[in-house]
This record gives C-alpha cells, sequence and structure tokens, in this order.
C-alpha cells in the first residue's frame, strides 16, 4: 500500500481498494465481468472511443469481456465475423427489423414464420409505415417475381418452427441478392450446428440463445450473426439507440453451456428420430413432419442442407380426433410438459391449430397438429408416455 492510499479514511479504502492478486491463475470458465460504467484511462482515450470498434470499451450496455467473449464464440460457430446480443429471440428479430428497414420499405416473410415475426411485422405495418408480404415458404428461386423496387428485406425460417417445412434457401437468398436486397434467417433450429445459413448465401443469421446454447430453459437472450461488417454497424446502430443490452451473468451461463451444446443436439437428434419413427407407425397419426423424413416437405433441401435435425418435429392427428381430444391427450403426458419454449432437457409437447395462422399457403392437413420438442429422458419411457395418453384420450 502506497503512503498516500495510508493515509486514506477507512471508507475511502473501502471504495477505493489497493489489492494485489497472485499471478498465474487459470481456469476453464469466463470471467464475469459486470458492468455499467466502464473506465477510461484518461480523456484522450474517451474522446477516440469508436462505437464501430468492437475492440473499444465505451459502456457496460453495449459490451463487457464476457458479452464479447460469447459474440465471438457464436460467429464462429455460425462460420460468420460479426454477433451482437438482444435479451430474447424475438429482441434479435427486432434488432434486424430496427437496423435493415424504414417506413416505406418492404418485407417479405414466410408465411410458417414463427408468430412473434408476424405479429412484430404486423404491428411495424400498422404503426410505422413498414410494407409486410406472405410468401409460401416453399417458393424458392420463384421470389424473385415477388421482390419489388423498394423490397429491402426477406426473412427466412428453416425449417418452419411448427410446420417444418424446409425452403430452399440458397436459392432464396441468391435470388435476393441479384437484386441488393437483404436477407435474414431465423436459424434457431438448428443453433448453427447442423445449418450454417451464411455459408449458403444468407446475410444474418437470427438464433434464440434461450435454446440449445442455454440447454437449461432458464436463460432468455437472442444474437444476430453476420459476415458483412456493413450489416454488423447497421444492426450494432440499431441495436445502441434502442438501448438493447443483455446481462454478464446471462452470458457466463450461455457460455458454460456451449462445450455440451454439440453432444446435446446430437442426442436430442437421436431422440426425437425415433420418437418420431414410432409414431408414424401408430394409427392415430395421420403425418409426420420431420425434416429428415421424404414426405416432409422440403427434404430434398434438408438432405442437400443440413447434417441433423435437433429434438424438434411435429405430427398430424387423423381427423376423427376432436380438439377436444388432443387437448385432452396433451394434458395426459407425463414426461411432456406444456410449453412454448424449447433446447432444454425436458421433452415438451403442444397442439396447434395451422390453418388460422396462414395467410398466403395452402395447409393441407386437417387434423390437429401437435409439435414435440424431445429433450434427454430415455426413448423408450417417452414412446410408452405418448402411448399411454393416446389410450387414455383417445381411446
Amino acid at each position: 500500500m502506497t503512503d498516500s492510499a495510508s493515509s486514506r479514511a477507512r471508507q475511502t479504502r473501502i471504495v477505493h481498494p489497493d489489492v494485489e492478486l497472485s499471478p498465474g491463475f487459470e481456469s476453464f470458465s469466463t470471467p464475469v465481468m459486470r458492468a455499467s460504467t466502464v473506465v477510461f484511462p484518461n480523456l484522450a482515450a474517451v474522446r477516440a472511443a469508436d462505437w464501430r470498434n468492437d475492440g473499444q470499451w465505451r459502456y457496460g450496455l453495449h459490451a463487457t469481456p464476457t458479452s464479447a467473449a460469447l459474440t465471438q464464440r457464436l460467429a464462429q460457430i455460425e462460420g460468420g465475423r460479426y454477433a451482437l446480443l438482444q435479451p430474447s429471440g424475438l429482441s434479435a428479430i427486432s434488432n434486424v427489423y430496427f437496423g435493415i428497414v424504414k417506413a416505406g420499405d418492404d418485407v417479405l416473410i414466410p408465411d410458417n414464420v414463427y408468430s412473434p415475426n408476424r405479429e412484430h411485422a404486423n404491428w411495424l405495418a400498422h404503426d410505422f409505415g413498414l410494407s409486410v408480404r406472405y410468401y409460401d415458404p416453399m417458393i424458392g428461386a420463384g421470389i424473385a417475381g415477388l421482390i419489388r423496387p423498394n423490397t429491402r428485406l426477406i426473412w427466412l425460417e428453416a425449417p418452419g418452427s411448427v410446420t417444418m417445412e424446409v425452403p430452399d434457401v440458397p436459392a432464396i437468398a441468391a435470388a435476393a441478392r441479384a437484386r441488393n436486397v437483404v436477407t435474414a434467417i431465423d436459424n434457431t433450429y438448428s443453433a448453427g450446428l447442423a445449418f450454417r445459413p451464411l455459408e449458403h448465401g444468407v446475410d444474418i443469421s437470427v438464433q434464440a440463445l434461450t435454446k440449445y446454447q442455454s440447454g437449461g430453459s432458464d436463460i432468455l437472450m437472442g444474437a444476430t450473426i453476420t459476415a458483412s461488417e456493413e450489416l454488423h454497424h447497421e444492426l450494432k446502430r440499431a441495436r445502441m439507440r434502442v438501448g438493447i443490452g443483455v446481462s454478464a451473468d446471462d452470458c457466463s451461463l450461455v457460455l458454460r453451456s456451449l462445450p455440451s451444446m454439440k453432444a446435446r443436439f446430437e442426442a436430442h437428434d437421436r431422440s426425437a428420430l425415433a420418437l418420431a419413427h414410432w409414431l408414424k407407425a401408430r394409427p392415430e397419426i395421420a403425418a409426420v413432419l420431420h425434416p429428415a423424413f421424404e414426405d416432409c416437405p422440403g427434404h430434398a433441401a434438408f438432405k442437400r442442407d443440413f447434417t441433423a435435425a435437433g429434438g424438434l418435429f411435429s405430427v398430424v392427428f387423423d381427423e376423427r380426433y376432436s380438439p377436444a381430444q388432443i387437448d385432452a391427450f396433451v394434458e395426459a403426458l407425463e414426461l411432456f410438459a406444456i410449453g412454448w419454449s424449447w433446447g432444454g432437457a425436458h421433452s415438451l409437447a403442444m397442439p396447434y391449430d395451422i390453418a388460422s395462422m396462414r395467410s398466403e399457403s395452402q395447409w393441407p392437413h386437417r387434423g390437429v397438429l401437435v409439435r414435440f420438442y424431445v429433450g434427454l429422458e430415455d426413448e423408450a419411457d417417452l414412446c410408452a408416455d405418448v402411448a399411454r395418453a393416446m389410450a387414455a384420450a383417445l381411446g
């Protein structure tokens, strides 16, 4: 302790401690560095600060070493150069809208889009003068015929998070790029492990880190990943102006889960495929919507572009079963909880009325759809639970 420090009052020494730590400490975990205020070494550093420079520390809302470590790892997983964190998957979607489009711009959205994205887009169209149109997710290169002079953004989702159609992502991306239109994809389904859209021509990949990256069903976070510095700056400017940030503690939990993500994803994939095959043989089921199955729309694109499917798929029950019976089936399940999200260790089930969620494409099935998320329970126990619930609710 210096002479000047030793002469200070006790309270001042508490606020300004003279602490010396032994060097050489190393561990596998990323340190949790929390901050609102970031301290500059001098005023010259303050005046030289540039929000475009990801290597500079300006304010805790924008980045800390903990959040920066997470963004770098996410960019590596996706094959991108830049990543930004947002406090939820929907917040990441919102960041794309506010960073890329303005009043009068036109946006194309697949008809099977994640419903909060649809609600968000419709709100922007109604209150902020955005033009929003929906397209058949299986349109492929035909989307070129929908692009207008004011089309600025085309959304993709691969596969549709409920109905599981797999679009021809490279064809849509190529048509958009030929007209200088930005493409953004909700890539939450693959976690960047089974599909890397930036390598297939897409400009922005959006992830809900709430899912597989967290793995614990206890974190809300999103991310936007891109290879373009220009797009990164557009997204970063919008995020800064809106005041979006994430906590270092939440970042540390996602960082802790990342090393096991691939192993967990593969386990979910194996178990979900086993349950899907078992359900396909059941007389109660009219269709199994799993991208790895040949009769799932877009299977050829899935086989070409994806390496796995993870834990999410849907089934359509035979139309002889009423919505009330399907609700009774879902509520009779013991190992499948009822919940919106997924990506954790616990299995989930949720019924959907798909016809009411579409506006531009024809839904070919008449029975009720149930989406399953397969967790890390034993496969045989999950099959037995579904069989028991079917017997109890469907007869």
